[in-house]
């Protein structure tokens, strides 16, 4: 039999196809901002959502001692067990709930949790209520799951931010699968409070909705040990999902290690999802997360309280500029403010990298909500932060 002969390309090569939602998703503009920065050593990064504290000591070891016992095999797809064990009594004692293991999955980076809880809740054009704004990671993965978010945005006053609760079950419709609900917020620093979850709750029971909680700052907090989680008002088998990960209260963003909370029933689900995605997070990592959660408490109020610090010095600097709005916020380490006469953010954060020598996050990028707005993570050593605000109240007097 004679092979068939290939036609010739007459012009130009035939482009490949690309799925459309994945085109439309945008650059991260803080990516443009950590670029610039990252050109220039005179530059005080600002931008980024992490602490200037490598990771302890005593979580390198671990993970240095799980390296050196040949812990570098592929493992249980939904963690191994001494991590879930671990995260199981950290969470029941935090909580005062009993939360058993087999709710816990462990997944490498929060990130990746936050993928595959859309990649399992969404049919192609089923719907998920984002409140804003939101750190653009989180609401980009709807449509890559081949969803489409729908927006509520908190409301700035002086009350602070606040989440109109009848805006949000309006956005809701038969095709809503989910609400994603970032409490502790990024950018902002909003708390949900108890009444608002248990409204949410049941309203998510009702129309048989998913609750996607990111609560990775819950840890992060300057008025009580840890922010209000759904895990204190839901049964173990409520359409609930929550977030978390090591990143922010142990430092450990580089490391790339969160875990999930479910209803047991969607184990075997996320442990095929895992599989055929990232296979599990690394080994000797997760042996690093195990000594964070049982030796780490110490280490956590540290973080809590040079945040705290951070924040009292951003407070002073921005207190007496009067074309700045500004509240202090209840959790996380971020100071969001407006700036008067500023209607485009991102050109005027690339502004002030190459005049105040400070890079922040432009508002922009956290929704359309966030123009005007500009984020700065405040959890820097306290003489850094100090130059820093310095330059910045200079640049917005």
């Amino acid at each position: 039999m004679t092979p068939a002969k290939s036609k010739p390309v007459e012009a130009g090569r035939v482009q490949p196809h690309l799925r459309k939602k994945l085109l439309q998703i945008k650059p991260q503009p803080v990516v443009q901002i950590a670029k610039m920065a990252l050109a220039d050593p005179e530059v005080i990064p600002l931008h980024f959502g992490e602490s200037d504290v490598p990771t302890a000591d005593f979580i390198n070891k671990a993970a240095v001692d799980a390296l050196q016992r040949g812990e570098t095999f592929y493992t249980h797809r939904r963690g191994i067990p001494e991590l879930r064990d671990s995260l199981s009594r950290y969470m029941s004692r935090l909580y005062d709930q009993p939360i058993d293991a087999e709710r816990i999955t462990v997944t490498p980076s929060a990130m990746q949790a936050i993928m595959l809880s859309m990649l399992g809740l969404l049919e192609e054009d089923d719907n998920v209520v984002v409140i804003a704004p939101i750190w653009p990671n989180a609401e980009a993965t709807v449509p890559l799951a081949g969803g489409v978010s729908r927006v509520v945005n908190l409301h700035s006053g002086n009350a602070g931010w606040t989440l109109d609760l009848d805006e949000l079950f309006d956005a809701c419709d038969e095709r809503t699968r989910g609400i994603f609900v970032n409490s502790p917020g990024n950018p902002t620093g909003w708390m949900i409070g108890r009444e608002q979850q248990q409204t949410i709750l049941d309203f998510a029971r009702a129309n048989g909705i998913w609750i996607i909680a990111d609560e990775i700052y819950a840890r992060l907090v300057y008025d009580r040990p840890v922010a209000p989680s759904f895990l204190e008002i839901c049964e173990a088998d409520d359409p609930v999902i929550v977030v978390n990960s090591f990143s922010k209260s142990w430092a450990m963003t580089g490391w790339r290690l969160g875990w999930l909370t479910t209803p047991p029933s969607l184990g075997d689900f996320l442990e095929n999802l895992i599989e055929y995605s990232s296979s599990g997070a690394p080994t000797f990592v997760q042996h690093a997360g195990v000594t964070a959660v049982e030796e780490g408490e110490p280490f956590v109020e540290s973080m809590v309280e040079r945040c705290r610090t951070g924040r009292e010095i951003v407070e002073r600097h921005l207190a007496g500029l009067s074309r700045v709005r500004y509240q202090p916020p209840e959790a996380a380490f971020y100071a969001f403010f407006s700036v008067e006469g500023m209607d485009d953010s991102l050109s005027f954060a690339k502004e002030l990298v190459r005049n105040a020598k400070v890079s922040v996050a432009p508002g922009m990028a956290f929704g359309p909500a966030g123009e005007g707005w500009l984020r700065l993570c405040f959890a820097s050593a306290a003489e850094s932060l100090e130059i820093a605000m310095e330059r910045l109240a200079k640049a917005l007097s």
